[in-house]
């Protein structure tokens, strides 16, 4: 689910699209699941989970980037800057 990358860290990610709230739901298939209240129309729910990261993980936005999966419901997602044991702490700390 998390590992360690060139600058920073990489998050497997499961989205769900158009759930009754945005959060993070744990871990499904080792990626982070995470609930979306956004549809996935125009890049809506993509927007809404580079939102929520950047808030659970207290970065900016600019600092998180969709490396593969951007169409898909499975995304790999690099968090530049962070170390993988601060990307773990700060998201069992949102749960």
């Amino acid at each position: 689910m998390v590992s360690a990358v060139a600058g920073g860290t990489l998050l497997d990610i499961r989205v769900i699209p158009r759930a009754s709230r945005s959060a993070v739901a744990g871990v499904r298939d080792g990626a982070l699941l995470v609930r979306l209240a956004a549809a996935p129309v125009d890049g809506a729910a993509n927007d809404a989970l580079l939102a929520l990261l950047a808030a659970l993980l207290d970065v900016p936005r600019r600092d998180l980037t969709i490396v593969s999966g951007e169409r898909g419901r499975r995304k790999r997602l690099k968090v530049t800057g962070l170390p993988p044991a601060t990307v773990q702490t700060r998201l069992e700390g949102s749960s």
